[in-house]
């Protein structure tokens, strides 16, 4: 394939609101001999990007300073060490970094097949999800057939993929969101309850939804004064897994019930973990989750898709929560 030796760019050209994000011209990098370089055809936008554009999550190091942790396009060149892909190949991948770009480095065994039937959009709105919520609710807290799963935020990407996962593999779902539309959203999706954070006591639904058993693992995005309550509507050795901070990370917490009902309290950040145990969430996807892709029993929910041009557009929706689904863009 023939390479341009200089591509288009959506940079950070300072922390702050989304007018910070410009565009921006920097020559087409060259792949390392594991990786592979990508002629992004789309992106997804992520609350991760959101938080490094404000200066809050820093890039790890060696990672591009660009945002973008995922993409979905065709394989332009690849390194020397590279054996599972060649140029011409159409895939979805997890970024370190750098996906806002016509070209984007990853390493080679963090790109999946672009599912059957898939665009190109659809395609790059599975990555980050898909490995997150695959690492979280799977790996880390085990969610098993007939448990129930407490989502925080189902009406989001995440929430989205988590919803659909858990029931594809035999649990109940229980989910919070913030309007009536976005519960009958969630419900649509197969949560098996929605409850409206605002016109309920969430704590209290949950422990009728369960008839006071309690669920079994909680997956938070939310945390700050949801910690508590969390930990009261989980059942003994329940499970409770955080992945964002959206009410801060601080909370006063009575541990009494994490000793007395053997709780686990967990959490992980994707992007600076190294790039093996990255490779083995994505085998265990295409093992496990791409032939339900495959086969159309699940699929990425999309709200709104931007040029990449418009990049402060699409983070300023993002900011709102009013979205349900994906938030993407796609090089022009």
């Amino acid at each position: 394939m023939s390479l341009p030796a200089e591509m288009t760019v959506i940079e950070i050209s300072e922390p702050g609101g989304p007018d910070v994000l410009k565009s921006a011209t920097r020559a087409v990098p060259a792949p390392a001999p594991e990786q592979v370089l990508i002629k992004v055809a789309a992106m997804g936008v992520n609350r991760p990007d959101v938080m490094q554009r404000a200066g809050l999550y820093p890039p790890p190091p060696g990672a591009s300073d660009l945002p973008g942790l995922e993409v979905a396009g065709t394989v332009a060149a690849v390194g020397d060490k590279v054996k599972n892909l060649t140029v011409g190949d159409k895939v979805c991948a997890l970024t370190p970094g750098g996906g806002y770009a016509e070209y984007c480095l990853t390493h080679a065994d963090h790109c999946l097949p672009v599912p059957e039937g898939f665009d190109m959009v659809q395609a790059a709105a599975l990555p980050e999800t898909f490995f997150t919520v695959w690492t979280n609710v799977f790996d880390r807290s085990h969610l098993q057939a007939g448990e129930t799963l407490l989502v925080h935020g189902g009406s989001s990407g995440i929430g989205t993929v988590a919803i659909q996962l858990a029931k594809a593999f035999g649990a109940k779902v229980i989910v919070t969101a913030g309007s009536e539309e976005k519960c009958r959203f969630c419900r649509d999706l197969g949560a098996d309850h929605a409850i409206n954070y605002k016109t309920e006591d969430w704590v209290e639904a949950v422990k009728a939804a369960t008839d006071g058993k309690g669920v079994n693992v909680i997956f938070d995005m939310v945390a700050g004064d949801y910690i508590q309550g969390g930990i009261d509507v989980l059942a003994s050795d329940g499970r409770y897994n955080f992945l964002a901070f959206l009410r801060g990370p601080k909370a006063e917490i009575n541990f009494r019930r994490v000793l007395t009902d053997r709780l686990t309290i967990t959490g992980s950040t994707l992007r600076p973990r190294p790039d093996d145990v990255k490779a083995g969430i994505a085998k265990a996807l295409k093992d496990r989750v791409w032939p339900l892709l495959d086969a159309g029993k699940i699929k990425p929910i999309i709200h709104k898709t931007f040029p990449m041009a418009e990049a402060a557009q699409a983070h300023a929706l993002m900011e709102t929560s009013a979205h349900m689904g994906k938030i993407m863009m796609t090089v022009e």
